[in-house]
């Protein structure tokens, strides 16, 4: 057992090893940077929910910038499409940060981000099942995959830029638009936002499966590291103890989960991401309508 400072609390060091390293792996092999499981799984240790949105923040940078470095060598980021992303990220970040700030001030904090889970998770994992079901049963038919649109909405915007790696020629007006939504969740949730940014990646800008998880990771791993920062600053919410076995494991999953993510095929990657995704979420939404297990209730003192 160790004791948290920061938490107060004393848990199992394992423990906190391998959930670090369950969401490297995640890191690595989706391409998220993991935060939507291990602040949940946080909470269902002990850890208080301010500490685990700030400090999970810190194992999300240090997951997501180990797989990043796996995807440069393989030339599979597209620094251009992440650099627009982060603009609106850091922006969205600060947001965040006040808005969870604000919360935590009126006694919310807890309610409101279960809440934003069970939301975004539930929605986009469905989606996401639909999706990746479809596809994956297209392939095992034999039938074509089905053609995503090139040209949308997204391409009459205007402030057109190109995007080489990605092959497109797009608006920097929606890129900048993900990258600021998916920087007010970091600072809210405690998370990097990759269940968010991926499938805006494919589905909104068109991007090919093979650069969206490299450059996914380049906007986490900077929006989160700010993210933390202001976190630290504002709050004195970050627990080292913990931010530091969470970050252990997170980088040796993380090198385990690139090395899955080059042998599986997209469609079968996309569905075990959604899969996982709506386990989360349903986890969080029973957690919110079923009776605790030890309820309690609160005195005044005579």
């Amino acid at each position: 057992m160790i004791y948290l400072p920061i938490a107060e609390v004393s848990v199992n060091a394992a423990l906190l090893l391998g959930l670090g390293a369950l969401v490297g792996v995640l890191s690595g092999l989706f391409g998220v940077g993991g935060g939507f499981l291990i602040t949940p799984l946080l909470f269902l240790v002990g850890i208080p929910p301010a500490v685990a949105v700030a400090t999970s923040a810190n194992q999300i940078v240090a997951s997501s910038f180990s797989a990043l470095l796996a995807h440069l060598r393989r030339r599979n980021v597209d620094l251009w499409m992440g650099t627009v992303l982060l603009m609106g990220g850091l922006l969205g970040s600060s947001l965040g940060v006040m808005l969870f700030n604000t919360l935590r001030a009126l006694g919310l904090a807890d309610l409101a981000v279960q809440l934003l889970y069970v939301a975004f998770l539930g929605s986009v994992g469905l989606l996401m099942l639909r999706e990746s079901l479809g596809a994956l049963l297209r392939a095992r038919s034999g039938a074509p995959p089905a053609r995503r649109r090139r040209h949308n909405w997204v391409h009459a915007l205007p402030f057109k830029s190109r995007f080489r790696v990605s092959g497109l020629y797009i608006s920097v007006v929606p890129p900048l638009g993900v990258g600021l939504f998916v920087g007010l969740l970091a600072g809210v949730m405690g998370v990097g936002g990759g269940f968010i940014l991926v499938p805006a990646m494919i589905y909104l800008l068109g991007m090919p499966t093979r650069v969206v998880i490299g450059t996914s990771l380049f906007q986490i791993t900077v929006v989160a590291a700010f993210t933390t920062m202001l976190h630290a600053v504002t709050n004195g919410t970050v627990d080292i103890a913990l931010a530091l076995l969470l970050i252990l494991g997170g980088v040796i999953g993380a090198q385990v989960g690139t090395r899955l993510a080059g042998r599986l095929r997209p469609e079968s990657l996309r569905l075990l991401l959604a899969l996982l995704v709506v386990a989360v979420g349903a986890q969080l939404a029973l957690g919110l309508v079923l009776p605790p297990a030890d309820p309690y209730s609160v005195e005044p003192p005579t």
